[in-house]
């Protein structure tokens, strides 16, 4: 079996793949002052609930855009695992060339996005997810991750309101009926989610516009689903890209480990 995690500036998400099945999908809220026995301890029962034994765990694959806890994240699977996990980063081949101007400061999470978008759906593909940022990135048809947008958060736009006005509530961030209302919850709520509609299907006729081709659009992130439902302009919503995209990966890193030892042998 394969756990694969990815550590997000406010979740960290685990899947569990038992073949080609994910048989287990669990979200942990990131902090920073965590050790490793919490984090080992936490990542046990998750395993546990599961009924998944340490010993059935073949490798544990990780990508991560949160630094500071990565020391304590690791040594938590090292120490309650039993496995030294792979990290996505320099050095691991992803199928994806980024031709940003500096790849090395492009997060991983996007290139594991990118990969599993690629490699699930094709391309040239539009990767949109819908996180504490929302990025749009464009990969063409070679696999060549080209362009990409970063844009405010849906939640994260909300609680710039609710903690910056002092007389804004903090609300559900949901789709209300219509644009038309008459509460103060449900104007933010139109607000949020009206605007982030309008500014997505902006964002996406553009790069469509400037690049002057159609490309499949996929989205994903937890509120991603929220604008996949109330918009033509995105083709796929698919929540579990990430741990997709982790898997390729870690497949194609297996097979590189593989043909580096059969090269030595001769």
């Amino acid at each position: 079996m394969l756990v694969v995690m990815d550590v997000g500036n406010t979740n960290i998400t685990i899947g569990i793949y038992n073949g080609n099945k994910l048989i287990g999908n669990y979200r942990l809220t990131t902090k920073m002052k965590r050790t490793s026995d919490e984090y080992g301890f936490m990542i046990t029962n998750f395993l546990n609930a599961s009924q998944v034994s340490i010993n059935d765990i073949d490798d544990v694959i990780v990508s991560s855009v949160v630094p500071k806890i990565m020391h304590s994240f690791l040594n938590g699977i090292r120490k309650y695992m039993k496995k030294e996990p792979i990290v996505v980063g320099p050095g691991i081949k992803t199928g994806i060339s980024v031709k940003a101007e500096n790849p090395k400061v492009v997060g991983a999470d996007r290139i594991v996005d990118a990969a599993g978008a690629f490699y699930a759906y094709g391309g040239p593909c539009l990767v949109v997810d819908f996180g504490t940022a929302t990025t749009y990135d464009y990969v063409d048809a070679q696999g060549n991750f080209e362009f990409g947008v970063i844009a405010l958060g849906i939640e994260t736009s909300a609680q710039a309101m609710w903690t910056q006005a002092a007389k804004l509530p903090e609300i559900e961030i949901k789709k209300p009926k219509s644009i038309l209302n008459k509460t103060t919850t449900t104007s933010m709520q139109a607000g949020l989610v009206y605007g982030y509609i309008g500014q997505s299907e902006y964002i996406i006729r553009q790069f469509k516009e400037e690049l002057g081709c159609n490309m499949k659009v996929i989205a994903t992130g937890g509120l991603g689903k929220i604008i996949y439902k109330n918009t033509d302009e995105i083709d796929i919503y698919d929540r579990d890209l990430t741990f997709k995209g982790l898997k390729f990966i870690y497949e194609k890193y297996i097979s590189e480990k593989k043909k580096k030892e059969e090269a030595n042998k001769k």
